[in-house]
């Protein structure tokens, strides 16, 4: 298995944490095809596949993560038969799976401010992940895209960082002023560093998703935000806001580097959520009796 699946992610572009989810997906569905259907994960039927998925379901499992995996196993098999290891395909004729829509938590105008402006700017480490902030809710970044950032990604002249998004495609997003105060300030800071990593950690490597993560966190309980926000709370933040604001969707879509449209049109259901709240609040009758 590792093999085809070293393959199919030097094919389709996969990031090496893209990689290690599907390998982790497989791996779990291989330890119950074996012992439980007498099956491998090339050779599985239909029947098989559905009863993993009923067994998921069955430990609690939620909706959210049984679609994931039932994804990563349709990828699986769609590859086997475009590779000519199966006729059949065992999970494209299962019944669909009902999600309800998952919008993402959404900060406000004011938390953002209070994340932003968290970090004591005297210090090094504050200095730069000031900078990680701003420039993250200036330009939409992934997690990852932010934390692989090289000092060649950025270019201060026109504004506008180069971005290796998901499938190795390139994207050009531009920051604004604020974002380019705070990279000045950053670079300056760091000249004396060894390293072609724009945001390195101790050793001179990416700073790692999960340092960011709880550097997030610890900023988020100073300010007093609850709950505490995501690693992607910035990224939803910023095509929330821009949205609210009256940016075009297909301009949002770009910049956060959606490959359809769809995925974006999430935010629009946030924004009218707060369209909705503004006029209850603010309409004189707004709220219903």
């Amino acid at each position: 298995m590792e093999g085809l699946l070293q393959r199919m992610g030097m094919l389709r572009g996969w990031s090496p944490q893209t990689l290690s989810a599907y390998r982790s997906d497989l791996k779990h569905a291989t330890g119950f095809l074996h012992s439980s259907r007498s099956c491998s994960i090339f050779d599985a039927s239909q029947d098989d596949i559905a009863s993993y998925l009923g067994v998921l379901r069955k430990a609690g499992l939620k909706e959210s993560s049984i679609s994931r995996r039932r994804s990563s196993l349709s990828t699986w098999y769609g590859y086997l038969q475009e590779e000519g290891w199966r006729e059949d395909h065992p999970v494209r004729n299962l019944p669909g799976m009902r999600r309800g829509r998952r919008l993402p938590k959404e900060l406000s105008e004011k938390e953002v401010e209070l994340l932003l402006t968290a970090p004591e700017t005297g210090q090094p480490t504050g200095l730069r992940d000031r900078c990680m902030l701003e420039l993250m809710y200036a330009t939409g970044l992934r997690v990852s895209e932010l934390t692989g950032l090289t000092l060649s990604n950025i270019d201060l002249q026109t504004g506008i960082v180069r971005v290796i998004g998901k499938g190795n495609k390139e994207r050009m997003v531009p920051f604004g002023e604020e974002a380019e105060i705070w990279l000045k300030k950053w670079l300056q800071k760091r000249a004396g560093i060894a390293s072609i990593h724009l945001f390195p950690g101790r050793s001179g490597k990416a700073m790692s998703r999960q340092n960011f993560w709880q550097r997030i966190k610890l900023y988020a309980n100073q300010a007093g935000i609850s709950p505490l926000p995501s690693p992607h709370t910035l990224r939803h933040a910023f095509a929330t806001h821009l949205l609210n604001h009256g940016a075009d969707l297909r301009a949002v879509q770009m910049l956060l580097g959606h490959a359809n449209i769809t995925t974006t049109e999430i935010y629009t259901h946030v924004s009218r959520a707060r369209l909705h709240d503004l006029v209850n609040s603010s309409h004189p009758l707004g709220r219903r009796q």
